[in-house]
């Protein structure tokens, strides 16, 4: 068995969104780690095989081809992957400091330094930094605080102890999992373990210029902030994303952070800076920090986010982020646009985005009214 071959089986399995941009972006960095099989037609191929796209539902990613043909997939004429050569060095290298972490989480070991990681590697810290971020989106220590908190809920799922998952997962004390852990989980890790039983979310429902609009909150921040044309959908919706946690329409505690939504909506708050309380992979933690950093009144592309991110292949991946962001306004997805020009997507309607981004224009270019001259600033 040759070497890429050793790593490919020893691999856990990559990050499924790194695998489809593979496969999306043709990388052929990722030629002899993976490969993927298309349900609809039988077919598997190589990340870099120049067939048209499949969709990404049809899609099934596998290791080797002796894998795909056992789950009957035939190769590819076009590509042939069983004549791929190896892997490229980079990945190589990637997929090496990758199982170097992994490994450590298993054992329950603490963190390892990046230039411990590059030493065992042989390059340099800074070629390994930059070279692991290219290839896979985030940091090396941004990789394995995310493998961390799988770990941990993994062997929670599995029925451990809260003491037992969070020492198995490298944790080296409760207050270190609740501070790096409960940002991602969108709740305390106790909580985690009842499935949400116990977590409280109040709820409320005003009108809007853009509809009825719901705002909801944990005692840690805001969970959600939706629009619509109907409560009880909303509610529904509501209920649907948690639904193990008592979700009650109760406003009382929300006036503040209601009021600060409304002045935004009407052009005289530009910032908004509430404390937050979501659950996100790494990934749409990332996009989701940087949307906040569009001024108001300005916008992005899809594949401008994806650059800034360090990700340029991923615009697709940063669309699906966007469409998946629960809190509207705060974390500004209206913002982010097609590359020539139209509005794209949006989760509450194309209509409201439309209407937003005339809004926020007419703002900027108003003095005094969330404009430069503003308090607000951009975000």
């Amino acid at each position: 068995m040759n070497e890429s071959r050793r790593i490919q089986s020893e691999l856990r399995e990559m990050d499924e969104e790194t695998r489809w941009e593979a496969v999306r972006s043709r990388d052929a960095r990722f030629n002899g780690i993976f490969i993927y099989g298309v349900r609809s037609t039988g077919i598997y191929c190589r990340p870099s095989c120049p067939s048209r796209r499949p969709r990404r539902e049809h899609v099934v990613f596998l290791d080797s081809c002796e894998e795909a043909e056992s789950n009957g997939f035939r190769a590819c004429r076009r590509c042939n992957p069983r004549e791929a050569g190896a892997a490229d060095p980079a990945t190589e290298m990637v997929l090496r400091a990758c199982r170097a972490i992994e490994d450590r989480i298993h054992r329950g070991g603490g963190a390892i330094s990046l230039s411990a990681l590059s030493g065992a590697l042989k390059v340099s810290p800074h070629h390994l930094h930059r070279t692991f971020k290219s290839i896979t989106g985030v940091t090396p220590r941004q990789y394995a605080a995310s493998h961390r908190l799988e770990q941990f809920k993994s062997l929670v799922r599995r029925g451990d102890e809260l003491a037992g998952a969070m020492y198995g997962a490298g944790f080296g004390s409760s207050s270190r999992l609740y501070e790096k852990g409960s940002g991602q989980l969108g709740m305390t890790p106790a909580t985690y373990r009842q499935g949400g039983k116990g977590m409280i979310i109040d709820y409320t429902i005003v009108d809007s210029p853009l509809g009825r609009l719901l705002v909801a909150a944990t005692g840690r921040g805001v969970c959600a902030v939706s629009f619509g044309d109907e409560d009880e959908r909303l509610e529904s919706a509501l209920a649907a994303e948690y639904p193990a946690a008592t979700v009650r329409r109760d406003g009382k505690d929300l006036q503040d952070r209601l009021l600060a939504l409304l002045s935004h909506l009407d052009g005289a708050q530009a910032r908004l800076d509430l404390p937050l309380d979501l659950q996100a992979t790494v990934f749409q933690s990332r996009v989701w920090e940087e949307m906040r950093k569009i001024p108001y009144g300005a916008t992005r592309s899809y594949k401008e986010l994806a650059e800034a991110i360090g990700r340029p292949s991923a615009a697709r991946a940063v669309a699906r982020a966007c469409a998946s962001n629960p809190v509207a306004l705060i974390n500004p997805c209206h913002r982010v646009i097609r590359g020539d020009g139209t509005p794209g997507g949006y989760r509450w309607g194309l209509e409201r985005k439309s209407l937003l981004l005339s809004r926020e224009k007419k703002g900027r270019d108003t003095p005094g009214a969330g404009g430069p001259g503003s308090r607000g600033g951009s975000l």
